[in-house]
C-alpha cells in the first residue's frame, strides 16, 4: 500500500501535542483549529490521537453532526463532535493524502499517508465505508515505537524461557492464535526481532506489511493481481530463507506449504484464527492439512489476548475481598506453586480508581498466553483427529496453564483486576 502524501508536524505543534493529557485537552487542541486551515486540523487531530496513545481513530457520521472516537487501550472513547461542513472538508483532505477517489462515495476504499514528527515517521491506515449519513472513515495509526522486544510482552519466567528456546530452533512451525487485535502480529515481529542477525536470512509475507523491519525481506500480498499468500511462499521457499513469516493461514494451500517448509528445514512463525490454543489442531485439519504432518511440522502453539493494565499513578494495592480470594483459588488450581506469586503477606490485588492521566483506572496493554509444545503423546494424537475437549484435557494432565489462569497471576502481581480478566477471557 503506497503513502501517497505526508503530514509534517512543526516542532511548536510537536510541543503542544506532547502536553496532551485527557481527552478534553485532545477535544480542545482539535476545537482550536476548526474553521481554519484543514491540513493544520488534520496534523491535531492525529497528533493528538497518537501522543494520547490510541490505536484507531474513528470518523462517524450520523444525522446531524460527525462523531469523533479513539481506541485506546482496546476500548472506544467519544471525543467530540463535528458539523457536517467541517467533517465534509476533512474528509476531502483526507481522501486526498491517502489516495482515495474524490468521487467515489457509495464504495469502500482503503488508502494511507504518514505523519512526520521529528524524528520518527508514522504510517496511517485509512478505510472508508459507504454508511447511511455518509462516509464513515477509521484510521488506524502504526507507530514503529509500539513494537516490543520478546522481554516487553507481559511473559511469565518459564513462558520467556520457553519462547525463547523455540524460537531458536533451526525448523518447525510456532503459530499465534487469537482474534483480530489480541497482538500476534505484536508477538511474531518480537520474535523476528530477537532471533535477527546477519548470518540468517528472514523472508515475511503479509496482509498488509504492518511495520517495517531493518534487514528483513518483507512482501505483500495483492488479491488483484493474483499475489495470495500461498503463491508468495512458493516463491519465497526458492530464496533460500532461514525463516518464513506468514502472517495469517487461511486457507489449505497455506496451510499445505506452510507445514511442509517446517518439515523441510525452515524455522516458519504464522498466525491462525482460533479461541484458544487448543483449538489450533482441528482447525488446521479443517482447513484440509494432513494430520500425519501437523504434529511433526510443528513446534509450539501460542494463543494470547490482551489486557488493560491497572494505572500505576492511582492504582489501590488492597487485601482481596473473600469473593476474590475465592475466585483465585479457584482459578489457580493445578498451577505449580512456583509459578504463582508469593502469597506469604496474604492475598494483594490492584483496585483501578481513574485519574486524569488513565483511562477510568486502566492505562497500557499486556499480553496474557497459553502454550503448549507438541511432544510425542500430543503428536501421536492429532493422528486421530481429536476433538478440542480432548486435546484440553490431555494439555491439562501436563501441567498446562491457560489464558485465564495467567491472568489471574497477573492480578497477583498488582499489574490488572479480576474483572478485567473476566471481560477479556469472559471465564469465571
Amino acid at each position: 500500500m503506497q503513502i501517497t502524501d505526508k503530514i509534517e508536524v512543526n516542532p511548536q505543534k510537536e510541543a503542544d501535542l506532547k502536553n496532551l493529557e485527557t481527552f478534553e485537552d485532545y477535544k480542545k487542541e482539535i476545537e482550536s483549529h476548526i474553521g481554519q486551515d484543514t491540513t493544520e486540523l488534520i496534523a491535531a487531530l492525529m497528533g493528538g490521537g497518537i501522543f494520547l496513545g490510541g490505536s484507531d481513530i474513528h470518523l462517524e457520521p450520523e444525522e446531524t453532526c460527525t462523531r469523533l472516537r479513539l481506541r485506546m487501550d482496546g476500548m472506544l472513547n467519544d471525543i467530540m463532535d463535528f458539523e457536517p461542513e467541517d467533517y465534509r472538508s476533512m474528509l476531502s483532505r483526507l481522501k486526498l493524502l491517502s489516495g482515495l477517489k474524490l468521487n467515489v462515495h457509495d464504495k469502500p476504499q482503503d488508502g494511507s499517508f504518514s505523519i512526520i514528527f521529528k524524528d520518527l515517521e508514522i504510517e496511517i491506515r485509512v478505510s472508508s465505508l459507504p454508511a447511511e449519513f455518509g462516509e464513515s472513515v477509521v484510521m488506524r495509526i502504526l507507530n514503529p515505537q509500539s513494537l516490543k522486544n520478546l522481554e516487553d510482552l507481559g511473559l511469565r519466567p518459564d513462558l520467556l524461557q520457553r519462547f525463547q528456546n523455540e524460537i531458536k530452533k533451526p525448523n518447525g512451525m510456532i503459530i499465534v492464535t487469537g482474534p483480530t487485535g489480541s497482538g500476534k502480529t505484536t508477538t511474531l515481529y518480537a520474535f523476528l526481532k530477537h532471533i535477527h542477525q546477519p548470518e540468517i536470512k528472514i523472508i515475511t509475507i503479509e496482509d498488509p506489511i504492518e511495520y517495517r523491519l531493518n534487514g528483513i525481506s518483507q512482501t505483500q500480498i495483492d488479491h488483484k493481481k493474483g499475489y495470495t499468500f500461498a503463491e508468495g511462499l512458493r516463491s519465497i521457499v526458492r530464496q533460500d530463507p532461514d525463516v518464513i513469516l506468514v502472517g495469517e493461514i487461511r486457507d489449505q494451500e497455506t496451510a499445505k506449504i506452510s507445514l511442509q517448509s517446517a518439515l523441510t528445514g525452515h524455522l516458519v512463525f504464522s498466525t491462525l484464527h482460533t479461541n484458544d490454543a487448543a483449538g489450533t489442531i482441528p482447525r488446521l485439519t479443517s482447513l484440509g492439512a494432513d494430520p500425519v504432518n501437523i504434529g511433526p511440522a510443528i513446534n509450539m502453539v501460542i494463543a494470547q489476548r490482551l489486557i488493560r493494565k491497572a494505572c500505576k499513578q492511582c492504582r489501590v494495592i488492597r487485601d482481596a475481598t473473600p469473593e476474590e480470594k475465592e475466585i483465585i483459588d479457584k482459578g489457580l488450581v493445578g498451577v505449580p506453586k512456583e509459578i504463582i506469586p508469593d502469597l506469604t503477606n496474604g492475598y494483594l490485588v490492584a483496585e483501578a480508581k481513574g485519574c486524569k492521566l488513565c483511562n477510568k483506572g486502566y492505562k497500557g496493554r499486556v499480553g496474557i498466553f497459553e502454550s503448549f509444545i507438541v511432544e510425542s503423546e500430543l503428536e501421536t494424537m492429532i493422528l486421530n483427529n481429536p476433538a478440542i475437549p480432548e486435546i484440553k484435557k490431555t494439555l491439562k494432565e501436563t501441567g498446562f496453564i491457560n489464558m485465564y489462569q495467567d491472568g489471574l497471576i497477573k492480578v497477583l502481581n498488582g499489574e490488572t483486576t479480576i474483572s478485567e480478566i473476566v471481560r477479556v477471557t469472559k471465564e469465571n
